[in-house]
């Protein structure tokens, strides 16, 4: 269903910390006009930890309306209690959402079997094609290959995004899932090869800020080119690690203020990115061609 460069877009916020849909119109646009190929609303780029439940919806509702069917819209509906995420994925569905990408539930850490539940009772709860989201690093919880196995099973849990970093274990979760299972990264520093190793895309932070660079490197990828591909995501790489030297979406909230795509506000507990970061982050997008 799903297929290259997807945004874990930004949620626009003003500095006194409501959010902007003007600027998230915008910002909608400029992935569409840029060969964005899926955006993916309300996800950890997007602040969802600090969002009040009524945000989180109206974010998901006002993001599909300004899409208007001309890509797809994932919503991240994901919680670390069950009944919770079963509410968003609701507000998603009813939305028109296309799919909902659910994140392991963080700080509680549950076993395998309290994973493969909580999955399984979402999936059975709302009828929408779900996508399991593992990134162990925030969430202090890794749903590992033969978890992950078992939900591929429940007709409407469509693929995962693995955030892990580790190639390994995409070559696990292939020999354990069926062909039409779909393979997302989460890691915008490996997502090249993971592609190339024949994964089927990126749910990316990088496709924020470089979305029509980050568009074609996807597709050489997807097409098996490698040379290309490579050349493509060269002048990327300074992005992929610098969008990353403080928690995200901390440096792509400033890269964006930068580019004049959103005013500079951010939640707490999060804050604006550290002023010694100001010129590495800068140079990064310069050497990416977007400065």
């Amino acid at each position: 269903m799903f297929r290259g460069s997807m945004v874990a877009l930004v949620a626009p916020m003003f500095v006194y910390e409501f959010l902007d849909y003007e600027s998230l119109a915008r910002l909608v646009e400029f992935h569409i006009e840029n060969g964005t190929s899926a955006i993916v609303s309300m996800g950890t780029t997007g602040e969802s930890a600090t969002l009040e439940m009524d945000e989180h919806c109206e974010v998901i509702r006002r993001t599909v309306e300004m899409v208007s069917g001309r890509i797809p819209v994932i919503a991240g509906t994901g919680a670390n209690s069950t009944n919770e995420a079963i509410q968003l994925t609701r507000c998603a569905r009813e939305a028109g959402a296309a799919a909902c990408l659910l994140v392991t539930p963080y700080y509680n850490k549950p076993t395998q079997e309290g994973l493969y539940l909580h999955y399984r009772k979402i999936a059975e709860s709302v009828d929408i094609p779900q996508i399991l989201y593992n990134v162990p690093g925030r969430t202090a919880c890794d749903m590992l290959p033969d978890t992950v196995a078992r939900l591929a099973t429940i007709p409407n849990i469509i693929g995962i995004k693995d955030a892990t970093g580790n190639l390994n274990r995409l070559q696990e979760i292939q020999s354990k899932v069926p062909d039409d299972f779909e393979l997302f990264s989460g890691d915008d520093e490996t997502g090249t090869e993971f592609m190339l190793q024949g994964g089927h895309g990126v749910i990316s932070v990088t496709t924020n800020v470089a979305p029509k660079a980050m568009a074609a490197m996807c597709a050489a990828a997807l097409a098996g080119d490698r040379d290309t591909t490579e050349a493509l995501n060269r002048p990327l790489l300074g992005l992929h690690k610098k969008l990353f030297l403080e928690a995200n979406p901390i440096p792509v909230k400033w890269a964006l203020a930068e580019m004049d795509l959103i005013p500079p506000g951010i939640r707490l507990p999060l804050t604006p990115l550290s002023e010694q970061y100001h010129q590495p982050l800068r140079e990064a997008m310069h050497q990416a061609g977007i400065l």
